[in-house]
């Protein structure tokens, strides 16, 4: 499998994201999005505009996802539930030297699902090493978005969405042990789009997939390069 050379660059911020969705507000104004672009050819006619933009800061990392879609579902609420079926963003995130990365799956309804993810062959128990991330742990991140919980049925015209998350670094720290991020450190990842069970689904990846439809393939992630200073900061 090829490696890509997608890079995007993490900044520093001097200023906490209000998770309110503010994609040009003081924490997100001029800070680069990378596009969610690249679908998958078994993907339907429904291709969704997202971007996301990602920030980082002693504490946490921070993720803001902005959908332009149609035919949004959304009937999982629980943790651990298959948000992926739903209309759903996800981020990949492999720290530096670790055998693993961590899959954040959120649907647009703000349920999530997170696992730690060592071998991604396919097995009857999703994947051959892997575990969720304990409950009590994730519900340390805080996630705000812009849809009802549950959308059903599904809303067919044009609406616009937005994910928000703020993840304590201690979620990761948990299986990876201290990161200290700083300006240099380069990880592993990769953005996805889908809605698995909606009447029109879709697969679309930052870092393209290659043939399989499987966002679980490692060697085609692209990479985050963290700086030092936001965009924003003068």
């Amino acid at each position: 499998m090829p490696l890509t050379a997608l890079t995007y660059l993490v900044h520093r911020t001097a200023i906490a994201p209000e998770l309110a969705g503010l994609w040009d507000g003081p924490a997100w104004s001029g800070v680069p999005a990378l596009e969610v672009a690249s679908f998958h050819p078994r993907s339907s006619s429904h291709r969704p505009p997202t971007r996301v933009k990602v920030l980082y800061d002693s504490r946490h990392l921070y993720a803001l996802f902005h959908v332009q879609d149609r035919y949004v579902r959304s009937v999982h609420t629980a943790y651990e539930s298959d948000t992926y079926q739903d209309s759903c963003v996800e981020l990949f995130v492999q720290p530096r030297e670790t055998p693993g990365y961590f899959a954040f799956e959120i649907n647009c309804g703000g349920a999530l699902s997170l696992r730690y993810i060592e071998d991604p062959t396919r097995t009857a128990n999703r994947f051959a090493r892997w575990s969720a991330v304990e409950p009590a742990l994730a519900a340390t991140i805080r996630i705000a978005h812009s849809m009802p919980e549950v959308v059903d049925p599904e809303i067919v015209d044009d609406v616009e969405w937005w994910v928000e998350m703020a993840c304590p670094l201690s979620v990761l720290e948990s299986r990876c042990g201290p990161l200290a991020l700083a300006h240099g450190q380069r990880w592993r990842a990769n953005c996805f789009k889908c809605a698995d069970q909606s009447s029109h689904p879709h697969w679309a990846s930052w870092s393209p997939i290659g043939e399989a439809l499987n966002f679980h393939q490692p060697g085609y992630f692209g990479a985050f390069e963290f700086v030092g200073s936001s965009p924003t900061a003068a």
